[in-house]
């Protein structure tokens, strides 16, 4: 009997050390790739206003109702279509 309780023993033991090692690699890979820390103060919100500024407006396909650009737009009958082939389409 304790010979079987030795073995599961060394069992849950050695899952153990395999489970931690996984871990540890796994927080290593998550270390490597982290995104770097955005800039403190003055210059953050600076970064912050360039993004803003380069984002573009989305728009709603009146037809098909997917999201696109505001600059690929095509306009008819006083809605918006994300091409011209759904502005044309009859009884929209």
């Amino acid at each position: 009997m304790s010979r079987i309780i030795f073995w599961l023993a060394l069992v849950f033991l050695v899952i153990f050390a395999i489970r931690s090692k996984i871990r540890e690699a796994q927080k290593r890979h998550q270390q490597q790739f982290r995104e770097p820390q955005q800039p403190a103060g003055r210059a953050a919100g600076q970064a912050e206003a360039r993004v803003v500024a380069e984002a573009e407006t989305m728009l709603q396909c009146a037809h098909c109702g997917i999201f696109y650009p505001a600059s690929e737009t095509v306009q008819a009958r006083g809605r918006d279509y994300c091409s011209a082939a759904h502005a044309t389409l009859p009884g929209v």
